[in-house]
């Protein structure tokens, strides 16, 4: 089953074309099936969509033409992230060594050197990139950006006629015919459905610089910027979770769930046109907190903790005739049905959104734990669950919870609020919530995520229900280190510990470690299995770890899916 649903059109072929009523939002059925996540989807001014899945698999789909089976694109290495410009592509491989692959319109050198035609049909590796460590890829207009982040400099290419590249206007058309170094000390760059650009820099600041001549870059003027310029906010730039473009418009969402917009009138919701970033009147004064943010061109798209979709801009036909207003266009099963578990929300054009589940490696694994009672202890309403997991995420004693869930709450409710437990997931958060606040806890989505509850756990001897014993390399005569852990845990995040504790013995309370791995290593492995997260520090001695983890992700049969090397990676980067 895929995890993506769409709104819209998926086969106008113009960009102008408005229809009288919403498709129906059903799930997308035209993946083969071999396809089992879509992560990301993009798409041009002209509609051709892109999508990204789990496997690092790309498929493209024409406009007008979206076939029943779409085929993914051949001869191409794992891919993990992509972007797009008006009318190009840019894709970066999941590789050791990440290459960069661009296509579609090239007239105005976007994709750099790869080619002379004004247009690549397919995706070409672009070669002046292929000795830098690019680890970001963004695009806005007609403009491709590629960030590597251990040198922290910022290199691009296309058209810079209003500043969104170099420092000032080309002189000549030369001036931006090839991949440039445009700016060192950056650590994290924003594209979007713009033309003009937001980017981060190892000062903590945020910088913009590009079109401005609605109000877009919060500078109090509407002049463009061709230098970079310090963005004044009333927030701490760490309070940031995204930050969004449309086409006269920027968006900034906080981690407390606030918005904030600055630009055209025809998207700010102010009715006039702001300089300076606004916290969003609509959800101002009330307790509204939003989940996630999006834009198209002209469209701008809110999805809030409680499953609500408000659109400001050119979205369809009649139902959204007068642009400058947000509506809420879905309540409840009023338009989108099932749409409660999809928290991410991808603005493609006017006519065209995207919707995404995507859950955490960790939230996924423990799903298989639910659906299937592997190594439960315990139930509730005849459904097999898990003491610890209850009582830690809950906060109270399992008989309480227990007692009050079958005493007051619909099976359908009970199986509700075990997927936020298990998945953190809110498939009814209405009722979920009121639930929770029984139980004293007050805006769960926000205050109670799954690996931070799992975190209290790690290695806590009081709450453990078994012992792995491993060779501690570093103490005399190799003595054995035992270790604290979950059965619930392990079995659902690893193979090798789930086949081992379906088969052994019920007072068997400890195992030891075959492996052959290093106290340090198995540590860390633990560390991730409970937290999706390694805690590595700049006294660990990264590259033997990595050497080790190479192989211990298949010793332990982990989730295939899991990128273990990017999120080493990151990890030790932080």
């Amino acid at each position: 089953m895929s995890n993506i649903k769409s709104l819209g059109d998926l086969n106008v072929k113009e960009r102008t074309v408005k229809t009288d009523k919403y498709e129906a939002l059903d799930p997308i059925k035209t993946f083969p099936e071999e396809v089992t996540k879509i992560v990301d989807v993009v798409a041009d001014y002209r509609k051709n969509i892109v999508f990204l899945s789990s496997e690092g698999k790309l498929y493209q789909s024409m406009p007008g033409k979206f076939h029943e089976k779409l085929q993914a694109i051949e001869n191409l290495p794992p891919m993990k992230s992509i972007a797009s410009g008006y009318f190009h592509f840019i894709a970066l491989s999941n590789e050791e060594k990440p290459r960069v692959y661009g296509w579609g319109q090239n007239r105005n050198k976007q994709i750099g050197f790869v080619s002379n035609n004004n247009r690549v049909q397919k995706p070409t590796l672009i070669e002046p990139l292929k000795e830098q460590n690019i680890d970001q890829i963004s695009c806005i207009g007609y403009c491709s950006f590629f960030l590597n982040k251990t040198t922290n400099i910022l290199f691009g290419c296309g058209d810079t006629a209003y500043g969104n590249v170099k420092l000032g206007k080309p002189e000549t058309k030369e001036g931006y015919a090839k991949i440039q170094k445009l700016h060192e000390n950056v650590t994290n760059v924003f594209g979007g459905h713009s033309e003009h650009t937001f980017m981060m820099k190892t000062d903590g600041k945020l910088y913009g610089f590009g079109f401005n001549y609605y109000g877009e870059l919060g500078l109090g003027h509407k002049n463009p910027i061709f230098k970079p310029t310090q963005i004044k906010l009333e927030f701490h730039v760490e309070d940031i979770s995204k930050i969004r473009f449309a086409s006269q418009l920027t968006s900034i969402l906080t981690n407390d769930g606030k918005l904030y917009v600055t630009g055209s009138n025809q998207l700010t919701g102010f009715g006039s046109d702001l300089t300076e970033f606004k916290q969003y009147p609509q959800f101002k004064n009330n307790n509204t907190i939003i989940q996630q943010i999006d834009c198209g061109y002209h469209l701008f798209a809110i999805l809030t903790q409680d499953n609500e979709i408000w659109v400001e801009g050119v979205f369809g036909g009649s139902v959204l005739d007068n642009s400058s207003v947000i509506r809420k266009i879905q309540t409840g099963n009023n338009l989108i049905n099932d749409l409660s578990s999809y928290n991410q929300i991808k603005c493609c054009d006017q006519n065209l959104m995207f919707f995404l589940k995507s859950n955490s490696y960790l939230s996924q694994d423990l799903e298989k734990l639910l659906k299937n009672g592997y190594i439960s202890d315990c139930n509730i309403q005849d459904i097999p669950v898990h003491k610890i997991l209850i009582e830690t995420r809950i906060g109270k004693t399992f008989d309480l919870i227990k007692k009050y869930l079958e005493s007051n709450c619909k099976l359908n409710e009970i199986q509700d609020l075990l997927k936020w437990i298990y998945c953190d997931q809110m498939i009814n958060s209405k009722r979920t919530n009121e639930i929770l606040n029984h139980f004293g806890i007050q805006n769960a989505q926000k205050t109670k995520l799954l690996k931070n509850d799992l975190k209290q756990l790690l290695f806590d001897e009081q709450t453990s229900d078994f012992k792995l014993v491993v060779k501690n390399e570093d103490e005399e005569d190799d003595e054995e280190e035992e270790l604290y852990i979950h059965k619930f845990i392990l079995a659902a995040r690893s193979g090798l510990f789930l086949n081992m504790f379906q088969n052994l013995e019920e007072n068997l309370q400890k195992v030891k470690d075959y492996s052959g791995k290093s106290l340090d290593t198995i540590e860390l492995l633990i560390s991730f299995l409970y937290t999706d997260e390694l805690p590595i520090t700049a006294d660990t001695d990264q590259e033997f770890i990595k050497e080790e983890f190479e192989d211990i992700v298949e010793y332990y049969q982990l989730n295939p899916t899991i990128p273990m090397m990017d999120i080493f990676e990151k990890c030790s980067k932080k």
